[in-house]
């Protein structure tokens, strides 16, 4: 597949998602946060791109959401989903669901759904996800103890792109290397022509380096469990939770072993390194301290050497002798001839306290038996390139031995590489499916039916599929969704919708457009059944906010000319139409308009005051339905809110003037009823 044939993918969009390990796998994939993890590419854009690709792999071209309301009701409709998600990831995954005219994508989502409306969003599983996130790729990490070298310029380019990490050094002979050596802890050299070299220091040879990088540069695959050790134990977590609720993330065992991974994390520092060897830690503290370990011993032989002078009957009584060497005297003769055993002590004292508080091994404190020595000196002097000798052997071998258990710990990890990357996917497409089934259950939704336009006859009913809704309740109203009524509709060609103001019509076409988007994007539905043709496009025309002008009424006209222009397989919603122009006007404009939508067999239906004015000038039997007031009880309206097929509607002035005949007689409120 071309990315650039996925829609909004373009060659800039292209160049940065080839960097992932496998672009066009990870694009169909869907997974938002592997497509976020190409350079510049944010969770919303990759949100975007995969639902590019969801639509080239279906074919899926067309736009069912065809006018601003239309596009509000989903944006509601994925609000609705998002406010139930845990994760960022989960809220921008939700938006790769959109309405679709495509059975296929249909199926496909419905699939997914099906199965997420069986979870059960246990509150402790929730819990745990909330620590969960994508995984991200650490800076790189410069490790400085160690180098590539080659005698090859390509060899050379091609390292220093595939690891970054490392400074590749050019050599020409065995000399070079062993220059390397002295500088470096480790040297590896990628040319097998230097197979066999002796040089003195930790030189490999290893042609096939740069295909091994957890081996060649460990520290690239400890950084990224370091980062991401937060986001592994949170997903660690959320598939134990899943487990214990009787209910697993993946249906089965979690992709990686969660105690390997624990004790491999375990074994892993905040910063990369590796914790828990007992020698790592001699040789580092033995490193750092070693300064301070050397000025200490200075004051222990000092501290010796005042001890034996104040004791000392010398020719110089202890007190001046003291006083004078304390002010630069040269005492070298004078140590040597009247206190060498007491010098030799002072500095073998010197000498074990340096190896007891660096804690050496015996061949290292033979390099710091060099420290002390030499000519006899008060105050102790220690010699600093002995000082040097044993921090660079020092330095080595710690470094020698952090490489190694480096090595150790990356090929542990290695084989959790990609079992931790499905570990915390699966984790935060739970919180997807979580997501779902809280909305199914919030607002007590139900799978909906949804049929071709072409096989949309119900068996026995001989009617066209339209939409059917039972029991649906919207959960956009003002009201808590326990409160809202149930209503039942159905509609199967053009039709007008009558009924007193504030009775439930725009309620109503607001519930038939929200079921309609969600069934296409393979959502349950809050209703106790539904059944709905898949639309081709859905055209939801709000409520006018008054007349229009001259102009604004003409572009009105363009877009209905243009919405009736091959209306085959559309579902058109329009809100009191009539409020764009005088009534007269109005209801002649809708008759001309439900006039076409019928010759095309579209479902629509139009909200209006007029339908009797409507039906009268259309040239077909124009299809009524009323939401139907039962009265008014204490100045407050009773109300069917289910429409009454074949019924025109009762207006609320109608109402009143009913109830006012009733109450107070006469021939005035009975003229004026008769008048309805």
């Amino acid at each position: 597949m071309e990315l650039e044939a996925i829609p909004g993918v373009g060659a800039k969009t292209a160049a940065a998602l080839r960097e992932l390990d496998d672009p066009v796998a990870t694009v169909e994939s869907g997974d938002v946060a592997a497509i976020a993890r190409a350079p510049g590419v944010n969770e919303a854009r990759a949100a975007r791109i995969a639902r590019g690709a969801i639509r080239r792999r279906h074919g899926d071209d067309g736009r069912v959401l065809a006018t601003d309301r239309a596009r509000e009701v989903y944006r509601e409709a994925i609000d609705l989903l998002r406010e139930r998600t845990v994760t960022d990831y989960a809220a921008k995954r939700l938006e790769t669901f959109y309405p679709s005219a495509s059975a296929s994508r249909i199926d496909e989502a419905q699939a997914f759904v099906e199965d997420a409306v069986e979870r059960d969003p246990d509150p402790a599983i929730r819990e745990a996800l909330a620590g969960v996130e994508p995984l991200a790729d650490p800076p790189t990490v410069r490790v400085r103890d160690r180098c590539l070298a080659t005698a090859d310029a390509e060899t050379l380019a091609r390292a220093e792109s595939a690891v970054p990490e490392l400074s590749v050094e050019t050599v020409e002979d065995t000399r070079d290397i062993s220059e390397l050596a002295r500088s470096y802890a480790t040297v590896i050299v990628l040319d097998e022509e230097f197979a066999g070299l002796d040089v003195e220091g930790d030189v490999h040879v290893r042609p096939n380096a740069l295909d091994e990088p957890a081996e060649t540069v460990p520290e690239r695959l400890l950084a990224f469990f370091a980062a991401n050790r937060e986001r592994l134990e949170a997903a660690a977590a959320v598939h134990e939770a899943a487990a214990a609720a009787g209910d697993p993330v993946a249906d089965g065992d979690p992709a990686a072993d969660l105690d390997r991974l624990r004790d491999a994390l375990a074994r892993l520092d905040d910063d990369g390194t590796v914790v828990g060897d007992g020698e790592l830690e001699r040789l580092t503290a033995a490193v750092d301290d070693l300064d301070a370990a050397v000025s200490t011993a200075e004051s222990v032989a000092d501290d010796r050497l005042r001890e034996a002078i104040r004791e000392r009957d010398v020719t110089i009584e202890g007190t001046d002798f003291l006083s004078l060497v304390e002010q630069g005297a040269r005492v070298d003769s004078l140590l040597d001839r009247e206190l060498a055993d007491e010098y030799d002590e002072a500095i073998e004292r010197a000498r074990e306290h340096l190896a007891d508080a660096l804690r050496l091994e015996p061949e290292e404190a033979e390099l710091a038996d060099r420290v002390f020595g030499g000519d006899p000196s008060f105050p102790v002097e220690h010699d600093e390139s002995a000082v040097s000798r044993l921090r660079t052997e020092l330095s080595a071998a710690r470094d020698r031995r952090a490489a190694r258990l480096k090595a150790e710990l990356a090929s542990d990890l290695g084989d959790l590489r990609e079992p931790v990357e499905e570990l915390v996917r699966d984790a935060l497409e739970l919180d997807v499916e979580l997501a779902i089934a809280r909305f199914a259950r919030d607002f007590d939704c139900v799978m909906p039916e949804v049929v071709d336009p072409d096989g949309g006859r119900e068996e026995g009913a001989g009617e066209t599929a339209g939409f059917r809704i039972e029991g649906g309740r919207s959960p956009l109203l003002d009201v808590d969704f326990e409160d809202a009524e149930p209503v039942d509709y159905a509609v199967s060609g053009a039709t007008l919708l009558s009924g007193v103001n504030s009775g439930g019509k725009t309620s109503t076409l607001d519930l038939v457009a929200l079921v309609v988007v969600l069934a296409q994007m393979g959502m349950p539905v809050p209703a106790e059944s539904a059944r709905v043709e898949r639309f081709e496009e859905v055209h939801y025309y709000a409520k006018s906010q008054g007349t229009l002008d001259a102009g604004a009424f003409e572009a009105t006209l363009r877009d209905f000319g243009d919405l009736v222009e091959g209306a085959d397989g559309r579902l058109v919603l329009v809100d009191e139409l009539e409020s764009i122009t005088e009534p007269g006007a109005s209801a002649k404009i809708i008759a001309g308009i439900l006039e076409a939508l019928d010759e095309q067999d579209a479902t629509a239906v139009f909200v209006s005051h007029l339908a009797r004015e409507i039906r009268d000038a259309a040239d077909f039997d124009v299809a009524v339905d009323g939401i139907e007031a039962a009265g008014l009880v204490d100045g407050e309206l009773r109300v069917n809110r289910s429409p009454r097929k074949g019924h025109l509607a009762r207006s609320t002035p109608e109402l009143i003037v009913e109830k006012l005949a009733g109450d107070r007689g006469g021939d005035f409120y009975g003229d004026l009823l008769e008048k309805f």
